[in-house]
């Protein structure tokens, strides 16, 4: 248990999940059985209940801030003396390999385009931005693929920056995880919406600050509000585990698969190959790079061992 003094200290408002799920108030439940089975993950099955009592307060949070963000760019328009024009909402999700951060991002697009204000939602992961296996090949990174440098940060901020400014038909590379690289003859338009959801490994990493006090933007310089997907490191490995069980017994049957070797794997080599992964690479990126920026979210979901949230910290305005 924390102590109490440092508690007073957070900048955090911590809500367990009884407190939290008051917070929905009177928001209707608009999607039904068949969608939240369909918006589940390959390591956890959603429920109703983790809808309604989670994700449900959290889409009425995200509509009022939307909402104040409209409002607010309205009124800079006007004392700038601006012609009005469509200012997309951003809201960024970030969390280890196997948390749940893709989950959590097509639940909230789901439900945040049921609401009348801002029914347009996209939704995108920052994957398509990791640089082609050709290139870390040359700059012998394979082994590095997710950790920060493997990633053409470069295009990905010119995208947002693109996307911010309400240009039309911004586009994105496509990444396969089927082929374990990018697309090169695919790409995802995003026109305008009125948010635009980005989930992806490092997305709350900061850049390296210049010497000379030059502006460099952070991806999450773009962001309206960022979530972080929390959970304990060992419920987190044992995610990945299962969910390299599932895909052994699916996807990586497939002889195109860039992991069909792995679906030749007796029982206990299947265990030892995921858990080697798990350590030597996500692990090491988790506690590198992404686990470090879980305090610059404005808001953190701390999941429990059946990957229903248990806790919900809001940063205090």
């Amino acid at each position: 248990m924390q102590d109490p003094i440092e508690l007073d200290k957070s900048p955090y408002l911590i809500m367990h999940r009884d407190e939290w799920a008051e917070q929905r108030r009177d928001t209707p439940m608009t999607l039904s059985p068949e969608d939240v089975e369909r918006l589940g993950g390959l390591s956890e099955r959603l429920s109703t209940t983790e809808v309604e009592e989670i994700y449900l307060p959290l889409s009425r949070l995200l509509s009022l801030y939307v909402s104040a963000s409209q409002e607010l760019h309205m009124v800079t328009n006007r004392f700038l003396g601006q012609k009005q024009q469509k200012m997309p909402f951003i809201i960024g999700i970030a969390g280890s390999v196997a948390c749940g951060k893709s989950t959590t991002a097509r639940v909230l697009k789901a439900l945040l385009a049921r609401w009348p204000d801002h029914p347009m939602v996209d939704l995108i992961s920052t994957d398509g931005f990791l640089l082609p296996n050709k290139v870390l090949e040359d700059r012998d990174i394979m082994d590095r693929k997710g950790f920060p440098e493997s990633f053409d940060t470069k295009k990905l901020l010119s995208f947002l920056a693109d996307v911010k400014a309400g240009k039309p038909s911004v586009t994105a590379p496509v990444y396969s995880h089927f082929a374990y690289d990018i697309l090169e003859d695919q790409e995802v338009v995003i026109d305008r919406p009125d948010i635009l959801i980005v989930e992806g490994l490092n997305v709350l990493q900061p850049a390296r600050l210049p010497k000379n006090g030059s502006g460099i933007p952070f991806v999450s310089d773009f962001f309206d509000i960022s979530i972080y997907i929390d959970a304990e490191t060992d419920h987190i490995q044992d995610w990945y585990v299962q969910r390299f069980w599932r895909l052994r017994a699916t996807a990586f049957r497939d002889p195109a698969s860039y992991f069909h070797k792995y679906s030749l794997l007796d029982e206990d080599e299947v265990v030892n190959t995921a858990t080697g992964i798990w350590q030597n690479i996500n692990h090491k990126n988790l506690e590198e790079n992404i686990l470090p920026t879980r305090q610059r979210a404005d808001l953190i979901l701390k999941k429990a061992k059946d990957h229903s949230v248990e806790e919900v910290m809001l940063r205090k305005l």
